[in-house]
């Protein structure tokens, strides 16, 4: 069985938001002072998003992308990388991130198999990024760079 679109298109990608917790309060994602995030009650388990990956390989989807929130907030992440590269089917795994926790994680990540990644920059304005996420660029950006050292691509 495949999934298609109403334009006969294939559909082989699923994008898989695994926590809505991130690292950083950006302005368009959690405006004002709301900060409020589900309990972990409410977000997908490991077995769950490994059920998940399953299904939809058996509907024909062979390429997963990892998002959030932020996925490297979750502490399972390298774990659950190596379970999902080694489902049948699945040709592709990427994952998106902000980049700054990327140095903390970067040779597990690569050791359990990843092989790209998609780091979400706003602005390369210092004073901005910092408006804009509550972060700090240079983070972002040694997070970025140790990811192209270590031949992760998007």
């Amino acid at each position: 069985m495949e999934l298609g679109d109403n334009y006969s298109r294939k559909i082989d990608y699923l994008r898989l938001s695994i926590t809505d917790r991130c690292n950083l309060r950006c302005i368009y994602c959690r405006p004002g002072l709301i900060k409020a995030q589900q309990e972990r009650k409410d977000l997908l388990t490991y077995e769950e998003i490994l059920r998940l990956v399953r299904c939809a390989v058996e509907v024909g989807i062979s390429k997963i992308r990892l998002t959030g929130g932020e996925p490297l907030i979750r502490r399972d992440i390298v774990d659950l990388i190596r379970a999902i590269i080694c489902i049948p089917g699945v040709r592709d795994l990427s994952l998106t991130t902000n980049g700054i926790l990327l140095p903390y994680y970067i040779d597990e990540l690569v050791a359990a198999g990843l092989k790209r990644i998609n780091i979400s920059l706003d602005t390369l304005d210092p004073q901005l990024f910092r408006t804009m996420t509550g972060g700090r660029l240079e983070d972002a950006l040694k997070g970025l760079r140790w990811a192209q050292e270590r031949g992760l691509n998007p």
